[in-house]
């Protein structure tokens, strides 16, 4: 199975370009998208999750028109956005019963199978007949997960999904992905760029609308090999470093600005090299359209 999106653009009314020509092919397993606020990581999910149209362009799953079968793609999908609501009177019980109803399981054992089997693996199961207003906002995201992974979907989205879960929950839920993710295309946005290196076989980088990287983890990584140093200096040096580098990262420590920057040759000024990480592909891909330093 795999997903093939080709040259697909979105414009909003407002004149936002979300989306510019992004052509991407996902296969099978999980599949990393890192991108910065106002990317267009979201408007292409929302596209591939049939919730808005698209100017020009297709998506193609298999031999599925994505953009033209909506229907038939949401029975096999499993998507999980950002900011989901929920209803606060009812328990999380009678909510995925329903969504398991609305999803085709009409065998009443089945679908109360199916049911108790989620809540367990997403931890809610005590909570069962608590109403959802009551939820906290990570059992509120660990209900999210589940009514996602209702159905066994072929093609799950998930934007966001660790928001206010706790290091534990958030191990349980990667695990339960990577699970799912050996016989399902899994599409995973998150902030958190190492989660990418460690969960996904691909991965791709979207700014500004427009796709500006797509492969390897391990092998964007490697090509940065011996191209980034660090040095500490202080804050109110950081302008001129700006001016002279290539900075692609800074964190202060110690009341110092450790400094990360990329370079084909030794920058030399005391600069040592360091071991690259995946976030120094993010912030070196995005460097040219993002001010990535305002102190």
């Amino acid at each position: 199975m795999q997903l093939v999106i080709n040259q697909l653009s979105k414009r909003y009314p407002n004149g936002v370009q979300a989306l510019n020509n992004v052509s991407l092919t996902i296969q099978q397993g999980m599949f990393g998208l890192l991108g910065p606020n106002g990317a267009g990581k979201s408007s292409l999910m929302r596209t591939i999750a049939t919730l808005q149209e698209a100017d020009s362009g297709s998506i193609m799953l298999d031999n599925l028109d994505v953009l033209k079968e909506k229907d038939t793609v949401r029975r096999i999908l499993g998507y999980l956005p950002q900011d989901f609501g929920v209803y606060p009177k009812i328990s999380a019980e009678e909510m995925l019963t329903h969504i398991a109803q609305l999803k085709g399981i009409q065998n009443a054992g089945e679908r109360k199978d199916t049911v108790q089997s989620l809540l367990h693996r997403v931890n809610l199961y005590a909570d069962r007949k608590k109403a959802l207003g009551t939820f906290s906002g990570g059992m509120k995201q660990r209900f999210g997960i589940a009514q996602a992974l209702m159905g066994q979907p072929k093609l799950i989205i998930v934007d966001e999904p660790t928001a206010g879960l706790d290091p534990a929950e958030r191990n349980r839920f990667y695990n339960l992905l990577s699970e799912i993710g050996e016989n399902t295309i899994v599409i995973l946005s998150t902030h958190i760029v190492e989660d990418v290196r460690t969960l996904c076989r691909q991965f791709a980088i979207i700014c500004q609308g427009e796709l500006m990287l797509q492969g390897d983890p391990d092998d964007a990584v490697q090509t940065l090999e011996g191209k980034i140093y660090g040095k500490r200096i202080d804050k109110a040096a950081i302008d001129i470093y700006k001016q002279q580098y290539e900075v692609i990262s800074v964190q202060m420590k110690s009341g110092q600005l450790s400094l990360r920057v990329y370079s084909d040759d030794d920058p030399g000024n005391e600069f040592i090299p360091v071991s690259p990480v995946l976030e120094d592909v993010y912030f070196h891909q995005i460097a040219s359209k993002v001010d990535l330093v305002t102190i």
